[in-house]
């Protein structure tokens, strides 16, 4: 059969009734042709199975570090007190790093929300002069001769400080500029150095009275639980055309549990169930998840664990009284790192409504080694193995191995002690590496005193045993060791190290693959072994299948999905579409022999489900 494209008034109509479907579309947001140009929107990526997706349908890695500050009193990043800005990230970008995961604390974020920014504080920053100066004999002293330290940080005096909120943009902007993407993490309900240690992401009535917040506009108020939907949501309207923020972490590490003291009250803890209590951490994740959808359909929703999950199979609840502090070998729950627990995920998965929405969920445990915890499982000569077994398999990894979503790992890390924290560091990487699970590292910052850093306290030097041990971990090419950014026109840093997510599609991965799941040419993931079987153990078998040839099937994974519509958008359009490993025949669903607007519609019904299949 001989296809014909035809781009007539029918194939654009189709277009825009097919473009509702997919969130992770850019079309979503903008014209077919300015999405082929607008570099803001072409980054944004999906959820297929346990895996991420761009919008040409190219699997992508997440592999990243942590940068706090934004969380802190200072309400800025850590480091631009002792680093210019530009050097920071030029040092990070060529390091490998593709992914910043950026904690911030909610009444930061409701002072911006208000117009009211916060300031900042130690930031180094000036420009002096802030112009060009001509002496009195002629002579041109240049702008910037004798200060010139994150020049962008300060307004046209030269001296003086810009806001929070301007500061946090022009992070952004240079974020762009070196090819870094950004993941919001709302850390902490209050502007506070231990803001972690908040259970949830509101100040419960239970909250003491100096549980408020403390500066601007905001004063002296308690930081309420549509504060933080709002605050988050705000963000992510104002970022809705900008790529750089691909995602948002809706609260780090939600816990508590009942027998803690101070925690003895059921409200006061994070819980997995499927009530609508505003301390529900599944009920609220998925009010603010849609809430940010509805305004940027195009982000992926981060949602963590909790601390504690009872054994529902056993019929306990959280509800259950009287024996929340039993010993632990007669324990009604599950115990977990903070955030860790995603057990519940089994019982009561997040869903947002609808398949386009639920393509952007991530879900995003933390796990940490014995230097921050010597959790149970630590307690004997473990391995990879005896860690599925003992814990990370029921946890979360079922989670990845099940295909139910992808994993993002949102904090890992520890102290280069030698021993078992290192062990179980390297562990955990090779784990992510043969598994592709997304990570960011803790942390980039020297100043964390559970973990350490990457970096030492000039935020310039980095530490190279550490950094060797997190950067087999980071995506890369197979033989240039090239490092591989998530933006498909910038690669990382002064790109001297890396290349961008097109070239890597267009040059790299035919000829010699990344690291991806292990490694492998041709990481599209259509011709890689998939796992046929998985053990209570969490071991698994596997078998090498070679797709059926569907009706539909574009991309050749065996399904009919949305990125298969994508695909026949792009090539209507006229935009130039990576044909390897495709066949675009597939796409003529109606059987006329040309590819139009016909088609679409009918990928729409399908997709929607308000047609069972395509016309045979």
């Amino acid at each position: 059969m001989k296809l014909k494209k035809k781009l007539a008034a029918a194939a654009v109509s189709g277009m825009m009734l097919a473009t509702c479907l997919s969130s992770a579309a850019p079309v979503v947001q903008t014209s077919l042709s300015a999405a082929a140009a607008d570099d803001n929107n072409d980054d944004w990526l999906h959820a297929e199975g346990s895996k991420l997706y761009d919008a040409n349908g190219n699997q992508v890695w997440l592999t990243g570090a942590n940068w706090f500050g934004f969380n802190c009193t200072e309400n800025c990043a850590h480091g631009l007190y002792a680093t210019d800005i530009d050097a920071f990230l030029k040092t990070v970008g060529d390091h490998g790093i593709n992914l910043i995961r950026m904690p911030i604390s909610t009444e930061l974020l409701v002072s911006w929300m208000r117009g009211t920014p916060d300031p900042v504080s130690s930031v180094n920053a000036g420009y002096e002069p802030p112009t060009d100066q001509v002496g009195e004999d002629g002579t041109v002293t240049k702008a910037g001769t004798y200060v010139n330290t994150n020049k962008d940080f300060v307004k046209e005096d030269g001296k003086t400080l810009k806001n929070s909120m301007e500061i946090f943009d022009v992070i952004m902007q240079k974020m762009k500029d070196y090819g870094l993407k950004v993941m919001i993490d709302v850390h902490s309900p209050a502007e506070h150095n231990s803001g972690h240690n908040y259970n949830l992401w509101y100040y419960t009535s239970a909250a003491s009275d100096g549980d408020t917040m403390a500066i601007g506009a905001a004063s002296g108020e308690k930081i309420t639980w549509d504060m933080w939907k709002d605050s988050v949501t705000w963000l992510a309207e104002k970022y809705s055309n900008d790529d750089t923020i691909i995602g948002y972490d809706l609260k780090n590490e939600p816990h508590g549990k009942r027998g803690y003291s101070g925690n003895k009250c059921p409200e006061d803890i994070a819980k997995w169930d499927n009530s609508t209590d505003q301390n529900n951490w599944a009920y609220s994740a998925t009010e603010c998840g849609n809430s940010i959808l509805d305004v940027n359909p195009n982000a992926l929703i981060f949602i963590e664990g909790v601390e504690q999950y009872p054994k529902t199979e056993k019929g306990y609840t959280y509800d259950t009284a009287d024996i929340w502090q039993a010993p632990a070998d007669q324990s009604p729950w599950y115990g977990a790192w903070w955030g860790g627990n995603l057990r519940g995920v089994k019982d009561y998965p997040i869903d947002f409504g609808s398949g386009s929405r639920n393509s952007q969920i991530v879900y995003s445990p933390h796990d940490y080694g014995p230097s921050v915890y010597n959790q149970t499982w630590f307690d004997k000569d473990f391995t990879t193995q005896t860690l599925l077994d003992d814990y990370w398999y029921d946890t979360w990894a079922y989670i990845n191995d099940q295909n139910i979503a992808p994993l993002l790992i949102g904090e890992w890390g520890g102290h280069m002690d030698g021993g078992k924290n290192q062990k179980w560091m390297e562990l955990l990487r090779d784990y992510m590496i043969n598994n592709h699970i997304n990570h960011t590292f803790w942390c980039l910052n020297p100043n964390s005193g559970d973990t350490g850093g990457l970096l030492g306290y000039d935020f310039s030097t980095w530490d190279d045993d550490k950094y060797s041990l997190f950067e087999p971990s980071l995506w890369q090419t197979q033989e240039s060791g090239k490092y591989i950014s998530l933006d498909h026109k910038r690669a990382l840093g002064t790109g001297s190290t890396s290349i961008s997510l097109s070239d890597y599609y267009s040059s790299y991965d035919a000829s010699e693959g990344s690291n991806i799941d292990g490694g492998s040419k041709g990481s599209h993931g259509d011709t890689k072994p998939i796992q046929s079987g998985t053990t209570s153990a969490g071991t698994t078998t596997t078998t090498t299948t070679t797709p059926e040839t569907v009706v539909g099937d574009i991309t050749l994974d065996g399904t009919v999905n949305v990125k298969d519509m994508i695909l026949l958008i792009q090539y209507l359009s006229g935009e130039k579409v990576d044909s390897k490993g495709k066949d675009f025949k597939a796409g003529d669903v109606n059987g006329d022999g040309t590819l139009n607007g016909l088609d679409l519609a009918l990928y729409r019904q399908v997709l929607s489900k308000a047609i069972s299949g395509f016309p045979s």
